[in-house]
C-alpha cells in the first residue's frame, strides 16, 4: 500500500488547466496550490463555471493539469502514463456525482460491483461480498436486487456511494452529491459521508453550493474564476 507524504493526501502546486480549441482558449484553473491532509473532510465552493468540477477531475486523475505539480496518495501524478493513472485511480479513489450514473438494466448489487470488475485478483465471490457489505453500509441491503427505477432519488445516491466505496478507496471525491435531493435526503447522504470520514478515515473532498453543508466540513476552499480565494 502506498503511504502519504507527511500525512498529505493531495498536494497541488501552481496548477493550471487550460482547454484549447482552434479558436478559443479557456483557463479553468489558474495557479492553484493547496494541501489536503489524509483523513480530512473538506468542501469546495464557488459560483457556477469557476472551475470546481475541473479541480475535482484533476484530483481524481480524470483530467491532467496543463501546468504545475500534483501528488495524490503520496505519488507525483502529473508525469504518470495513462495506465499508471488508471491503476492508482481504481485502487485509491472513489467518485460520487450529482447525477447517479447507475445502469438502468442492472440490479443494485450488480451496479455496485462494476468498479471491482477492474480490480486484479478479485474473484466473483469476493466481488459480491464486497458489494453487499457496501450496500449494507448505506442501509440498502433489502433493496440489493432492485433496479434503479424502483428506488427513490436518495436511494439511488446511496447506491452510487456504495459503488464508490466498495473498493475501500482512501480518497472520495463528491461533486454536488446532494444537489438533486431534498433537504432530508441530503442530510442522510451527509451522515453517510461523515461516517465514512470518521470511522474509516476516508479523505473526502466535496463540491457544494450549500453553505450549510460546507459548514459541516473541516475546511472550505473557495474558487473564483479558476483561482483559490480567501
Amino acid at each position: 500500500m502506498n503511504t502519504t507524504v507527511n500525512g498529505t493526501m493531495i498536494q497541488m502546486d501552481g496548477v493550471e488547466k487550460v482547454y484549447r480549441t482552434d479558436r478559443i482558449e479557456t483557463v479553468a484553473l489558474s495557479g492553484v496550490s493547496l494541501d489536503i491532509r489524509d483523513g480530512e473532510f473538506v468542501s469546495v465552493m464557488g459560483p457556477s463555471g469557476c472551475g470546481k468540477s475541473t479541480l475535482l477531475n484533476v484530483m481524481g486523475l480524470l483530467d491532467v493539469a496543463t501546468k504545475g505539480s500534483v501528488s495524490v496518495a503520496g505519488q507525483r501524478v502529473d508525469a504518470m502514463r495513462d495506465a499508471q493513472l488508471s491503476a492508482l485511480r481504481n485502487r485509491d479513489i472513489g467518485f460520487v456525482f450529482q447525477v447517479f450514473h447507475l445502469i438502468a438494466d442492472l440490479t443494485v448489487v450488480d451496479n455496485v460491483e462494476i468498479p471491482l470488475l477492474y480490480r486484479k485478483g478479485i474473484g466473483a465471490r469476493e466481488r459480491r461480498e464486497r458489494a453487499m457489505a457496501a450496500i449494507d453500509r448505506v442501509g440498502l441491503s433489502a433493496r440489493s436486487r432492485h433496479f434503479p427505477s424502483q428506488l427513490s432519488g436518495g436511494q439511488q445516491q446511496r447506491v452510487a456511494i456504495a459503488r464508490a466505496i466498495a473498493g475501500a478507496p482512501r480518497l472520495l471525491l463528491a461533486d454536488e452529491p446532494t444537489g438533486n435531493l431534498d433537504s432530508q435526503m441530503g442530510d442522510e447522504i451527509m451522515a453517510i459521508l461523515h461516517d465514512l470520514n470518521t470511522r474509516d478515515r476516508t479523505t473526502i473532498v466535496m463540491v457544494t453550493h450549500d453553505p450549510r453543508l460546507a459548514d459541516q466540513t473541516s475546511r472550505t476552499f473557495r474558487l473564483f474564476d479558476g483561482r483559490l480565494v480567501h
